[in-house]
Parts: C-alpha cells; structure tokens; sequence
C-alpha cells in the first residue's frame, strides 16, 4: 500500500501524488492529514518548503471527495492567504492533486491587483473550493458573486503574515461572514500573541502539531556572510554574480524604494534585473515571475512581501542585500534555495551596523555563519551606538508598538 493512501487518501489522489512525484509523506504531512481528516481543528507549525500546501490541500480534497456533491456546486473550503502569488501558487497544487477525480473539482482563485469581472464571472456555477487573499475576497461578497453560508473548512496559510501583513481588520470581517460551526486548518511559521488570541477564540480543542524550523528540503544550503560596507553591497553583487556565473539569483532588500533603486544599477551594469514587490501590478508581476523561472531573467531584486509565495525550483542562489528582521524570515528566506535534491547557496551581506542583529539571527537559530572578506571590497566602516542596527523583531517595540504608547501615555492608561 502507498503511504499517501495509508494516510486515508482516495485512489485518485494516491494516483495524483505518484504523479506529481511525492515519493514518501513529509512530517508535515504525515502529522496534519490524519488530524485534518478526523474533523478536528488543526495548527500546524510549518516552514517554507515543507510540504504544508499539499497537506491541507490532500485533506480538504479527500473531505470533498468524501461528500456527496450536489449539481450546485457549493463553496465547502475556503483558503486564506497573505500574497497573490501565493494564491495562484495554492490553487495550482489543488488542481494538481484533482486532476483525476472522475468528476473534476471547480476551484477558483482570487486575488487583487487584476480586474474584479473575470474572477467573479469564474464564479457563475459555483466553486467548491475557493482560494483568496483577504481583501479580494470581500470585494467579491460584497458584489454578491459568492455564497458562504455552506463552507465547512477554513485554511488559514500563513497565518502569522495574515496578521503581520496589515490584513488583521480584513480577517476579521471574513471570520463574521462565515457559518459558526466549521474546522479549522491552521498553518503558520511563528505565533506571535495577536495569532494566539486568534486562535483562543475561533479553535476548538485543536490537534497541536510543530515541525522543526529549518526548512525541510533534500539539498544542502551553503551559508556565507560577507562583511562590508553598505555603499558597496551592490558593487559587491555585481561582483559575484559575474565570478561565480550565477545564471539566477533572488536578492532580498527591506524596503519598496530599495527594491527599484538596486534592480536600476544592475541594469545599468548591463544584467537582465527586475524589482519585483507589491507596487507592480499582478500581470507585471506574472511575466517578471514567469521570466524568471524561464532563466530570461538573471535577477530579481524583491522585498519579503513581494518575495513571498515564489517557489522556484533549482534556484541557485539567494542574497540577503538586507538583513530580514526576524530570524523566522531568514529562515524563510534561505529556503527559496536547495528545492528538489538540488544544493544551493545562501549569501548574507553584513555591514558594521548589521553585525549585531546578525549575531541574534545565529543565536535565534542555533546557527554560526563564519564572517568572510572579499578582496577589493574590504569594509572601513566602524560600528557606534546610533548606526547599530536594531534587534530582531518580536524583542525590541516596533515603530507602531512606540506610537500606541505614546498614545496611551498622554490619554494616562
């Protein structure tokens, strides 16, 4: 017997995964499908290249093939997710996995950033499995396109970023849409208090399952950390991208402005870059996505937002240009390289203002990268108290923390 289809899986499902070439069960399979399939609510603690998309999709498929399906098809599971391209990422697996139902599963995607009329004219008929970032997903109700009256699952995918991101409000309002009485499929990296309070309300004695936190994946990561000055990182990059011919490179920065300022002085530099984050419209977006997995396109220059949901297999290599604020995101981060078998390489820039943050991601994550020189790009910077970069998130208050209490200070909370 096949290990998926020990797992309680339909024959067709069995069938798609031998296709899709998923030998064995991840651990986060192994743990959550079972759990998911008895009914109960579910948290799963997963990170980037774990397996997690196909475990709740196996089991909300499996639950689906299971009922008896009326002519009208009916939304029984909803998928919330933080990103447009993770959206488009999700309902992909599903199709994947559904392809050789004998009657074929209507799953529709939906995400903003495009036009509203095709999305809600997919959903003429009914579909039972909906995909969605937040914010679209209201759109589409408020224009009376989608009936939720009948939904039986919830996913939350990256639960942690669905707050994080600024979608606590809209998470809200699409809790108050649906029925009382559903399951819960809960998926998320971190659970910082506001997810906890979440799920304190909305779970019901939930099954508690936690993966390790490195990201599983069959290759090996080499890790490197380069010293230098912040002027320098892009002279740098240009640097190793040419002495290390690397043919496709992800190259992380913290902020939107960063994003098309690096990406300008590449080109200029005469390689094929592209800034890729929330700004860009989806259909910029999908050709510069698409391009880059194609190899038309050696380097994408992306923010954390913009990078997540990019899944690319044989990704050579990923370069922290900034440091990420929290260890989880570093984490996330590397595990864009090293898919499939294959080995890859993870580079972290590290001015003098950077390297105590650095030392906290390392501590964070049990880990110890040695600090590396490049030759003609050697640092001269020195570190004091005002250049220091900031500690990791979740130790020190964010700017936003800082602003609630100074607001609670001067009304004297």
């Amino acid at each position: 017997m096949s290990a998926f289809a020990a797992l309680g899986l339909a024959e067709s499902l069995v069938r798609a995964t031998e296709t899709l070439g998923y030998d064995e069960p991840t651990p986060i399979q192994l743990a959550a499908i079972p759990a998911a399939l008895s009914g109960r609510d579910l948290i799963a603690s997963a990170q980037t290249g774990s397996g997690k998309t196909a475990a709740y999709a196996l089991a909300v498929l499996q639950q689906i093939h299971a009922r008896l399906r009326p002519a009208l098809r009916r939304t029984q599971a909803l998928v919330l997710v933080p990103t447009r391209e993770l959206a488009v990422q999700v309902g992909e697996t599903l199709r994947q996995l559904a392809q050789f139902f004998d009657e074929p599963v209507k799953i529709s995607v939906l995400f903003g950033g495009v036009s509203i009329n095709p999305q809600m004219m997919a959903l003429r008929g009914g579909a039972e499995v909906v995909v969605a970032t937040p914010g679209r997903l209201l759109d589409i109700v408020a224009q009376n396109a989608l009936k939720l009256a009948d939904l039986n699952c919830l996913v939350l995918d990256e639960a942690d970023r669905l707050l994080d991101g600024g979608f606590a409000d809209e998470l809200s309002q699409v809790l108050a849409l649906l029925p009382k009485r559903r399951q819960h499929l809960l998926f998320s990296a971190t659970f910082p208090p506001e997810l906890q309070q979440l799920t304190a309300q909305m779970l019901r004695d939930p099954v508690r399952v936690e993966i390790a936190s490195a990201p599983v994946v069959e290759g090996r990561i080499d890790e490197r950390a380069i010293e230098v000055d912040e002027a320098k990182r892009t002279p740098l990059l240009r640097h190793l991208i040419k002495e290390g011919a690397w043919t496709r490179v992800l190259v992380f920065v913290a902020t939107r402005y960063a994003c098309d300022h690096v990406a300008d002085k590449l080109r200029k530099a005469g390689l094929e870059a592209a800034a890729f984050h929330g700004d860009a419209s989806q259909g910029a977006r999908t050709r510069l996505l698409a391009d880059f997995k194609a190899g038309r396109l050696q380097v994408l220059v992306a923010t954390d937002l913009g990078g997540r949901g990019i899944d690319i297999a044989k990704l050579p290599v990923v370069v922290n240009y900034d440091l990420p604020r929290s260890a989880t995101d570093y984490v996330h981060r590397i595990g864009r390289t090293a898919r499939a078998g294959e080995d890859g390489l993870a580079v972290s820039f590290i001015p003098a203002a950077a390297e105590a943050h650095f030392r906290l991601i390392e501590k964070r994550e049990g880990r110890r990268v040695p600090r590396e020189r490049i030759a003609g790009f050697e640092p001269t910077e020195t570190v004091t108290p005002d250049t220091a970069a900031g500690g990791i998130k979740g130790r020190r208050p964010s700017k936003k923390d800082k602003l609630r209490a100074a607001a609670a200070a001067q009304r004297g909370d």
